[in-house]
């Protein structure tokens, strides 16, 4: 939200700025912050690409987002629909990163993108609010992703119930951290077609996943492991106690369609805990990965499992994950075919990412070439999936991809495009 706006809002409500506290709820905006900041997010909709209007939409429409942030940030985009459910568009299990670039313009869906916005209805009046922050944000207390599902379910009902538990979320961020932006459309009128029964939302903006449903990987599977004489159950110690993230996570990724059965015990590996799984088909064997201090646990399969052991082995004869990626901090995400026609998977780890395809290979990216790279869309942007690791010129960090390039110059990511 730019300051004008906020001051407007502010006046409105005869508050004061120099006294107001990090967040305030607002009838017209949700929350805003109301201190100064110079990070700013604009966002809009594809009738109102000013964002100023209320523009109306039908049932059955097709509603397309667009964002853009003054500075680098994380990026959370919430629709309040009429009847009061909310819908969490970004991020989502199609993106790679909720991480946007500045100055870079992001549409959603994006081109190619297997999924749509589609407005179902009922009619009333919708809010869309785009919160940026300098920090990524835990919104695990307001919406969650579950059983491998392309959009998270938001635990949260109401426009008020939204502005307090996100305020909750923002209150410990230093005040200049973080800012909003509200755009407003109205859905009425004749439909267009009958809204879609099928989707991830159950508001006026019904997500339509048709083709983009996340798909089943197919990496190449790695070296087969052992088979024990025993039946193991997930995250099942010697001792015969649970590692209870590996048994939640392997309830969460439906572990019998994706991992199989275990061939290992959950046993310590560096700082954290493993246990290594048979996988099931195209899926390639599998580890789940379990962090001391997180309390939850991830899968990492087949192509991507083989290149983050292989370098593992070169650092630390795999004693512990490989330093420049860390843990994994993620569930493992198909991409699909981008503009030059390529698809992958996708794994995010502590300190950087893996981009895997049978294209090119699987390589590593991270720091502020894989910001810079995410920041851009990833994958989906012009720049396409990596063709090579990250590497250094000259003491500083670049990487090629499909359509371009990133070089570190004089400290920062510059972006060239083929």
């Amino acid at each position: 939200m730019n300051l004008k706006r906020m001051t407007t809002i502010s006046t409105l409500l005869g508050l004061s700025l120099a006294a107001a506290s990090p967040a305030k709820i607002t009838a017209q905006s949700i929350i805003v912050n109301p201190v100064e900041t110079k990070l700013n997010v604009d966002v809009w909709v594809n009738k109102d690409p000013g964002g100023q209007g209320n523009p109306v939409y039908r049932k059955g429409e097709r509603l397309s987002v667009g964002l853009k942030t003054n500075q680098d940030a994380y990026v959370y985009l919430f629709n309040v629909n009429a009847n009061g459910t909310v819908d969490l568009f970004f991020p989502n299990n199609y993106e790679e990163s909720n991480f946007v670039k500045a100055g870079v313009t992001r549409v959603f869906p994006p081109q190619g993108a297997k999924y749509t916005f589609t407005v179902g209805g009922p009619n009333g009046q919708d809010r869309l609010l785009a919160l940026a922050s300098k920090r990524e944000l835990d919104l695990n207390d307001i919406a969650r992703f579950a059983q491998g599902q392309g959009f998270a379910e938001v635990r949260v009902k109401g426009q008020e119930n939204l502005a307090r538990a996100l305020s909750i979320v923002v209150n410990p961020l230093p005040a200049e951290s973080w800012t909003t932006d509200v755009v407003t459309f109205r859905v009425g009128g004749t439909p267009v077609t009958p809204a879609p029964a099928q989707g991830g939302a159950s508001g006026t903006v019904t997500i339509n996943p048709g083709q983009g449903q996340p798909a089943q990987p197919q990496p190449q599977p790695s070296q087969p492991q052992p088979t024990p004489t025993t039946s193991i159950d997930p995250g099942e110690k010697r001792d015969g106690s649970r590692d209870q993230a590996m048994v939640d996570a392997y309830a969460r990724l439906k572990g019998d369609e994706s991992l199989g059965a275990a061939t290992t015990y959950a046993v310590p590996w560096g700082d954290g805990w493993w246990q290594k799984f048979r996988g099931v088909g195209a899926y390639g064997d599998a580890v789940l990965l379990h962090a001391n201090g997180s309390s939850r646990a991830y899968a990492v399969h087949g192509m991507l499992l083989e290149r983050y052991l292989a370098l593992a082995r070169a650092e630390n004869d795999a004693a512990r994950p490989p330093s420049r990626l860390g843990w994994a901090a993620g569930d493992e995400k198909v991409i699909p075919r981008n503009t030059y026609g390529t698809s992958g998977l996708y794994g995010f780890f502590q300190n950087g990412a893996l981009y895997g395809t049978e294209k090119y290979g699987t390589f590593w990216l991270t720091g502020d070439v894989l910001k810079t790279y995410q920041g851009l869309g990833g994958s989906g942007s012009f720049l396409g999936f990596p063709t090579r690791d990250q590497y250094q010129i000259g003491g500083a960090w670049a990487a090629d991809f499909e359509g371009g390039t990133i070089r570190t110059v004089n400290g920062v990511p510059k972006v060239y495009r083929k």
